[in-house]
């Protein structure tokens, strides 16, 4: 048998780096016979849902509620005021399918082949919204998937040919940044920080060379996540490196944004 058709061999530990380098060359091979040049990054939780579905759950609690005694009710009101938060935290759901079909429809407009394609992380959650969104506007969007035990299953917005599945993070997290023009950075926990971070550090350090346009969407959520101000203060950071990003509160606030810094680092060719 030849090696490159063993089947143990290849997923053993030994061809691991045969594995590394196909989450290289895969997606290499799809996204040049796709004509993807350039995306906008979309990050954000998995568990931020649409205001419709989280509407239904409350819902359906409160008549479970006016049923139930003793312990069970109980543990219903706990539930009901967790769907309480979700329903607050639903509008940022909505928020990224709106951005995300404005910049989609403002992307066809300049170019025809639709530079500045929509790119999320191909899960739920916000991930889900942003590629709705490019559907909504009739446009190609990108999912780059990863191998979860929970959570993370594609989700169907994402256009057919661009729908990727990784098992390792960081080949992941290279595709998210190698055509990345833009990056907005929806509510999410360690994933999502993560992802901000390994950025923010990349941009800072000068790894990555371009120019990359970040919003952190939501002000007061990720304020009260991460205090940039005392990492200026205590001079962990410094006050040059808050200029590496900026926030916004509503869709149209952000699309100004990236659309003003997308026009001036990559002008049309």
């Amino acid at each position: 048998m030849k090696a490159y058709r063993d089947q143990e061999f290849l997923n053993s530990p030994d061809a691991r780096t045969i594995r590394i380098l196909a989450e290289f060359l895969e997606p290499f091979r799809r996204f040049r016979k796709n004509k993807v040049r350039d995306t906008i990054v979309f990050f954000g939780s998995a568990r931020i849902q649409p205001r419709k579905t989280v509407l239904t759950t409350i819902r359906g609690l409160k008549k479970l509620i006016k049923k139930a005694r003793g312990g069970k009710k109980s543990d219903l009101e706990k539930r009901l005021s967790a769907a309480l938060t979700d329903l607050e935290m639903s509008r940022y759901y909505e928020d990224c399918v709106e951005l995300a079909r404005l910049l989609t429809v403002w992307a066809k407009s300049i170019d025809q082949e639709q530079r500045f394609i929509v790119c999320s992380g191909g899960g739920p959650g916000i991930m889900e919204a942003a590629n709705k969104g490019a559907q909504l506007a009739r446009g190609k969007s990108i999912g780059l998937n990863i191998s979860l035990p929970f959570e993370q299953n594609a989700n169907r917005y994402i256009s057919p040919g661009l729908n990727f599945e990784f098992h390792y993070f960081f080949m992941r997290k290279f595709w998210f940044v190698y055509l990345g023009k833009a990056l907005i950075v929806f509510p999410g926990g360690f994933g999502t920080m993560d992802e901000l971070m390994e950025l923010l550090t990349l941009l800072q350090t000068g790894k990555i060379r371009k120019k990359i346009s970040v919003v952190m969407y939501g002000r007061s959520y990720w304020k009260r996540i991460l205090n940039f101000d005392a990492l200026v203060k205590y001079g962990m950071i410094g006050e040059e490196d808050m200029k590496l990003f900026t926030f916004a509160d509503t869709p149209k606030e952000a699309f100004e944004f990236l659309k003003k810094g997308l026009l001036r680092n990559y002008p049309r060719r």
